[in-house]
């Protein structure tokens, strides 16, 4: 009896091994960073680190690193959880894992008042109140920037609870005696003025150019300094100095362990010349672009910012920000000019053969969008003959399919659901056997992949899958095996974040680890 092929095909993408120090592979980054080391493990290096807060977010800082470099053990489970975590792992310490350390008593202080904040983030128009409250952390950059010889590698800004409370877009503030500010009384002024007379100067109104973020302000301000930050609340770093009434934190936070890993990633990635970990099996030639767009604030015609992600095989990540214009074409459609599009790619590609001496051999487009023809035409003109482009759709999915195995587990990460040779579902979140568990609340959602466009035949469909399960493993922000998307469109909005604000314009070109 012959038996039918069936209608769809599933494959298993083994999980994508990682390189580390010694030349040591490993699928998880914990295990290859606690056994070997950073890819760069010649040495012990000393960061300098700036802290910028309240003497209170100060001290704190100094005693999490302090702590940071100890060995930290996984917290005891709490009765509602299992006795087996084995997702969680100790951390061993800074300088064993990372071969980096940081004397709390060499770091650079520069307090701020919580007085000073509490002004700035009363003022009775937000903007000015997140502008005024991130501009006290700026100015302190900015001074030792000018009159300090000592080099910073990394700062940090401690922050406290209220400005989460008050310097987020959605805000309410309620409850907060407002202070009126320089807008404030300027509208006055503008009222007062007799009718046809000349305005006053609107040079400081810029600060309405920008989203009232605090985080996100501080980015684009640091993004023309060419400073790397990293932000912390004061209750990540002291959780149990700010309790509710039954004695519990009262800011959640994931087990200690994971927050230790965490930190001393995006401190090692945010002031090395190379990231900690790359993907071991890498090929020759290739290269990854996100593309990012995000609409404006405040333009009346939608205008959005255009920009590319790039990153290389090995891990490393550059953002390019593109021209501003009506992209916007549909309720979630976006797309370039043939100028726009052609200008975008020509840096990327520019920059390629800045690191590597030649034009990549492959260069794949990712993103949530089609391409039109007059658009993807420009993108292909934009690169020399040698360069193959590839345009990728990947979009999530809403429980729309679902994949289910016989077990107490859900389908493994890494299965694939072929439909064609240009579209697949993949599920890069599922059960992971390292791990012995699945980390999510229900059945995993696959994303959708479209292989979309070629300019010299496609590509096989499994080499595509492949590539994308390896990009879900370069998150240099946190140490987890794996991320549900790849770095090129998991970043997306949040780099779009901060390049549409005001404060972020005429910088064209800036590392990645500057938007994180």
């Amino acid at each position: 009896m012959e038996i039918p092929e069936p209608s769809l095909r599933l494959e298993y993408i083994p999980e994508p091994l990682l390189g580390f120090g010694f030349r040591q592979k490993s699928e998880h980054p914990k295990d290859g960073l606690y056994l070997y080391g950073p890819i760069n493990s010649n040495a012990c290096a000393r960061i300098s680190v700036g802290v910028i807060g309240t003497e209170d977010g100060i001290r704190f800082l100094k005693s999490y690193l302090a702590n940071l470099g100890k060995y930290v053990e996984v917290e005891p489970p709490k009765k509602t959880e299992k006795k087996e975590r084995p997702h969680l792992s100790d951390f061993p310490g800074l300088a064993e894992t990372f071969r980096i350390t940081v004397d709390p008593e060499t770091v650079v202080t520069r307090v701020i008042s919580g007085k000073a904040i509490e002004d700035a983030t009363r003022q009775l128009n937000h903007h000015e109140a997140v502008a005024g409250a991130a501009d006290l952390y700026v100015a302190e950059v900015v001074h030792h920037h000018r009159n300090e010889e000592r080099h910073i590698d990394l700062w940090v800004m401690v922050v406290p609870e209220l400005v989460f409370e008050r310097c987020t877009p959605k805000s309410l503030r309620k409850g907060v005696p407002l202070l009126k500010g320089k807008f404030s009384r300027r509208q006055k002024e503008r009222s007062d003025l007799p009718l046809l007379t000349g305005v006053i100067d609107q040079a400081d109104e810029v600060v309405f150019d920008n989203i009232p973020d605090f985080h996100r302000y501080i980015k684009a301000q640091l993004l023309k300094l060419g400073k790397v930050s990293q932000i912390f609340r004061e209750a990540t770093l002291a959780p149990n100095e700010f309790l509710n009434r039954a004695g519990y934190p009262l800011r959640g936070l994931q087990d200690r362990t994971m927050v230790a890993w965490n930190i001393a990633t995006a401190f090692y990635y945010k002031t090395q010349p190379e990231p900690p970990w790359k993907l071991a099996s890498t090929r020759e030639g290739v290269c990854y672009i996100g593309l990012v767009y995000k609409v404006l604030p405040n333009h009346p015609q939608q205008h959005a910012c255009c920009a590319a992600q790039m990153f290389l095989s090995e891990g490393d990540g550059v953002v390019f920000r593109g021209a501003n214009g009506p992209w916007k074409t549909g309720k979630a459609e976006f797309h370039l000019t043939t100028a726009a599009a052609a200008s975008l790619i020509a840096m990327v590609i520019a920059t390629f053969k800045e690191k590597h001496g030649v034009a990549p051999r492959e260069l794949f487009i990712h993103g949530r969008t089609t391409f039109r023809d007059e658009e993807w035409n420009a993108f292909v003109s934009a690169c020399p003959p040698e360069t193959k482009l590839v345009g990728v759709r990947i979009q999530k999915t809403k429980g729309e399919v679902k994949l289910y195995r016989d077990g107490l587990y859900p389908v493994l990460r890494g299965t694939a659901m072929l439909l064609d040779d240009k579209n697949a579902f993949l599920w890069t979140t599922g059960f992971v056997p390292r791990l012995a568990t699945y980390i999510g609340p229900e059945t995993p959602n696959p994303i959708f992949i479209t292989v979309l466009r070629s300019s010299g035949g496609f590509p096989p469909i499994m080499q595509v899958l492949e590539d994308i399960m390896g990009l879900t493993k370069i998150n240099y922000n946190a140490c987890n095996f794996g991320d549900g998307l790849p770095v090129t469109v998991r970043f997306a909005d949040k780099v779009g974040d901060v390049l549409v604000m005001g404060a972020a314009r005429g910088e064209e070109r800036q590392p990645f680890k500057y938007y994180i």
